[in-house]
């Protein structure tokens, strides 16, 4: 491998312009496509479409994408990329590994609630672009398995496989934002913190934590309940 890309990594996107103009042509290009290959899929889907939603001529279509499935490329990766940005700009203040699950939590389902299309997109990049639909969770998966790790070495969590955990933890989520956002009209605050807490009973390293006062317990006691009262342990 050269330069460090993966040897089932899709090829490079086409550069982004460099003018102002040119740059929002082009987002206006992306998300016409994201609402109309959100709307009635990729394959039904033909450019003189995207370009009347987008508002712009079907000529200029060419001039930032060769061809539909680039489009879709990039689609994809605008929306990877927005979705971690927003993952990292909510957790990146926060002192503990255990506040951070929480609120990034919180925020991926946040995330989906303004892109709701965005499962079925991809889905779709399964049959559209197999290596692009691999690469969409590794990215995701690169950056969370070394925030996992890192809060293994400090002793926050249990030494665990960081893959593993970080790949079985987006699928939890993956799974639950499937009910609750995409088939559901949204999870609620107790949900979240529910599913946070079962998380971190598998997580937290043995010992007192430092989490944040009043979010996320030291592992070892009785969590808040949904309702926020505390649990009582049985002797």
């Amino acid at each position: 491998m050269k330069g460090g890309r993966s040897a089932h990594a899709p090829p490079a996107l086409p550069p982004i312009p460099r003018t102002a103009r040119g740059q929002r042509t082009r987002a206006r290009l992306i998300r016409a496509a994201e609402d109309i290959f959100g709307d009635v899929g990729y394959y039904e889907t033909r450019v003189s479409e995207i370009t009347r939603r987008a508002g712009v001529a079907l000529g200029t279509f060419y001039l930032y994408f060769p061809s539909k499935e680039e489009l879709f490329r990039a689609l994809l990766s605008s929306l990877n990329h927005d979705l971690r940005r927003a993952l990292r700009e909510a957790t990146h203040t926060l002192a503990s590994r255990a506040a951070m699950e929480e609120k990034g939590l919180r925020e991926f389902f946040r995330f989906l609630d303004r892109h709701r299309k965005l499962y079925r997109i991809v889905k779709q990049a399964e049959s559209v672009d197999p290596k692009l639909y691999r690469e969409y969770y590794e990215r995701i998966a690169r950056g969370y398995r070394r925030g996992l790790e890192e809060a293994m070495d400090r002793g926050e969590l249990k030494r665990l496989d960081p893959e593993l955990v970080a790949y079985a933890l987006m699928g939890m989520a993956d799974f639950a934002a499937s009910r609750y956002v995409v088939w559901g009209n949204g999870l609620s605050e107790a949900k979240v913190h529910q599913l946070a807490e079962l998380i971190l009973r598998g997580l937290l390293a043995d010992g007192p934590r430092s989490a944040s006062p009043g979010k996320v317990p030291r592992s070892g006691r009785s969590f808040p309940s949904i309702e926020g009262s505390r649990s009582t342990a049985k002797p």
